[in-house]
């Protein structure tokens, strides 16, 4: 068989694992990318789901895309460009005219003032409570996670940073963020506002893509993390920011293969030796690296006893529970809502009180899907021309909440059904809408998970519960490497979590351009 080899192997050419490679190669390492689709983007590849229309990808949600990546990799030279206006979302109504949450204060406070005069003062308030804790909490973010086994004097100095970081917010904000993570984010929203538009579509990231409801505890972590990371946003959504990924990548030097398969990772005496590819080809490497989930890379890429009983043990509790459906609509016109039916919507959500998210989540109990599911909307037409032709729309929807294990199975029928309820939900904020549908296409989340290679199709490569965010996916392999000589992680399975935000990918790379 044929063979060859390098420094480094990264398995999956979504996001993390490009920006892992192009890092590398930046330093100097002969990198190779090995991605089983065709494809590179892994969930953020864009696709064509209908002749002239196309999908940004299944995540849309770029704001919190880290800077340094940008820098590091120079991508405003590789055409990724951000909206040059603050981000907005609108929170969209039944009946009545909804509101939008802005990145620009002053906007957003204008908008909450129509509503309620105090809820106006107390989002000024809320917001400069959060760029106290920035500085305090987006570090922790941004940083390769201490080890909880041994500290190092580096780690010792660094913890004493951040405690010193922590008690320079004065005892009122210290106390306060203390206090958050382990609350619901219903809670917490509730002690700022009294507004529940404004209640629930604060919330909304903080449960969208996991397996919590507003009143689980926890959420409010998911919130603050967000909050304390979220800049601008890229312009064409994860799709444009995987091409710039993909074109500095190769600049670099990275190979990328497509359409091929890592059947096994090879393993000598506790050390990584490189893979075994679908069909018998052989490379070897110093370094394999794995953006694909925890579960799909342990389980499903090394041979029986060649893992620690310990880790075998904890990633086979590692939950993976995907709640979360995608339906691409090609609309025939522009998507136009009835409570602000001239505003120019790029994002939107659904889901107007606590209690309507609540109910939508708790369908997934029991393995049933929502039938009012809460809907995050992205027109990516509205900043980059391309997605659908002239006067036409392509509208891309995450849906919440249908499991993966849905009660009887996941069949066309159910499909329809799914794909239905989504469309009925829109046409009672944008009526109209379904008479407009060209095409639509509907990807549970069993088909995310056959698509996209992700377990139980989860999103984020792994719930966000308070205890995986911790010491994500395990405590042995927290830091990136793991107890295979070698072997790492650096996709949304490792700190700092799911989403678009390059930040494990980066992370990573750091940590296996030392050893």
């Amino acid at each position: 068989m044929a063979h060859s080899h390098y420094d480094v192997i990264v398995i999956g050419a979504g996001h993390n694992g490009l920006t892992t490679a192009a890092l590398l190669c930046k330093k100097g390492r002969s990198v190779v990318v090995i991605e089983r689709r065709d494809v590179v983007g892994g969930l953020c590849a864009g696709e064509e789901f209908h002749p002239g229309y196309r999908s940004p990808g299944v995540l849309h949600d770029t704001a919190c895309v880290r800077p340094g990546v940008v820098d590091a990799l120079r991508l405003g030279e590789h055409g990724l460009e951000f909206d040059p206006h603050p981000s907005a979302v609108f929170l969209a109504q039944r009946d009545g005219e909804g509101f939008l949450l802005s990145d620009d204060t002053g906007t957003t406070v204008g908008e909450i003032e129509r509503h309620s005069t105090l809820d106006a003062g107390r989002y000024q308030d809320y917001r400069r409570f959060i760029e106290r804790v920035r500085g305090v909490v987006g570090p922790v973010l941004n940083e390769v996670p201490s080890d909880i086994y041994e500290l190092p004097a580096g780690a010792m100095v660094e913890l004493a940073r951040q405690g010193l970081a922590l008690r320079a917010l004065g005892s009122r904000d210290m106390m306060q963020l203390l206090r958050v993570p382990p609350m619901c984010v219903a809670d917490w929203m509730r002690d700022w506002f009294e507004t529940e538009l404004l209640c629930a579509g604060m919330s909304a990231p903080a449960i969208l893509g996991t397996w919590c409801g507003p009143w689980s505890p926890g959420t409010a972590a998911n919130l603050l993390v967000r909050e304390c990371t979220a800049g601008r946003t890229v312009t064409g959504g994860g799709a444009a920011l995987v091409h710039s990924l993909e074109r500095a990548a190769r600049d670099l030097g990275v190979e990328i293969r497509t359409g091929v398969a890592v059947e096994r990772i090879g393993v000598k005496n506790g050390t990584v030796t490189g893979v075994v590819l679908a069909g018998g080809e052989e490379i070897t490497a110093g370094a394999v690296v794995s953006s694909c989930d925890p579960v799909t890379t342990f389980l499903g890429l090394f041979a029986a006893g060649e893992l620690p009983h310990a880790l075998e043990a904890r990633i086979t509790k590692y939950r993976m529970r995907g709640t979360t459906a995608k339906v691409h609509l090609a609309l025939s016109r522009p998507l136009s809502f009835a409570g602000r039916p001239d505003l120019e919507v790029e994002y939107a959500r659904t889901g107007e009180t606590l209690d309507d998210q609540e109910r939508a989540f708790d369908a997934v109990k029991y393995r049933r899907f929502s039938e009012q599911p809460l809907l995050d909307i992205y027109v990516p037409g509205v900043s980059r021309s391309g997605f659908a032709p002239d006067g036409h729309a392509s509208v891309s929807i995450l849906v919440h909440f249908a499991p993966h294990q849905l009660d009887g199975g996941w069949n066309n029928d159910a499909r329809e059904r799914l794909g239905d309820a989504v469309v009925a939900e829109l046409d009672a904020i944008a009526p109209g809408t379904s008479s407009a549908i060209v095409a639509r296409e509907v990807l549970t989340p069993a088909d995310i998970a056959e698509r996209y290679g992700v377990t139980g199709g989860h999103v984020h490569h792994g719930e966000h519960g308070l205890d995986q965010l911790i010491t994500r996916p395990t405590p042995e392999t927290s830091r990136y490497a793991t107890p295979i000589r070698g072997f790492y992680l650096c996709g949304g399975g490792s700190h700092p979590g799911g989403g678009i935000t390059c930040a494990p990918g980066a992370l990573a790379a750091r940590v296996v351009s030392v050893r």
